[in-house]
């Protein structure tokens, strides 16, 4: 539930490191709480991800790093350079070196899309690089396409009949059945 008013966002963090969002002034950020529903909580769960991402862009969410990869129970330390990995892609980079190493052909199934792009294993990290800095200077979402004209969305449901056809549907099927006897 958005509330204004509670605290305002200093800025992005560039490091990927603690993020908090402090007051400045009446006015501030929107107060916002995680509402996870039916998502598997674990640590490291992509919902983490998701926070991790809102309270940066600036939301006001109250939450601790204890489930952000990086992370260390034993110690209690954060390690922010572990979250920005995985933020970057760094652990798909090295799922794909690995495959790309051992087993050519599932290589090929699982990063077809990328394969046929040109992406290769040590390009990732650039990728999300670019996609973050695009996001940062132009964060409005993309247009809409236009439905071209004529254009009619797939539908499942059955064709209305009228009262006439539903009678002659009932009568073949009495007649089906009947003939089976």
């Amino acid at each position: 539930t958005p509330r204004r008013g509670r605290r305002q966002s200093s800025g992005i963090n560039a490091e990927y490191g603690e993020y908090l969002v402090e007051k400045e002034g009446d006015k501030g950020a929107f107060y916002c709480v995680l509402d996870t529903g039916l998502a598997r909580t674990s640590s490291g769960a992509r919902i983490f991800g998701v926070l991790k991402g809102a309270v940066d862009g600036g939301l006001d969410i109250p939450h601790s790093s204890k489930r952000f990869p990086g992370y260390n129970a034993e110690s209690g330390d954060y390690a922010a350079g572990t979250h920005r990995s995985r933020i970057l892609g760094e652990h798909i980079s090295n799922y794909m070196q690995t495959l790309l190493d051992e087993d050519e052909d599932a290589y090929k199934r699982q990063f077809s899309a990328y394969k046929k792009e040109g992406i290769m294993p040590d390009m990732i990290e650039e990728m999300y690089t670019k996609a973050h800095a695009a996001i940062r200077a132009d964060p409005s979402p993309a247009p809409k396409k236009e439905k071209p004209e004529g254009y009619k969305p797939k539908s499942y449901k059955r064709a209305r009949m009228s009262l006439q056809q539903r009678k002659g549907r009932v009568a073949q099927q009495k007649a089906a059945f009947l003939a089976l006897q």
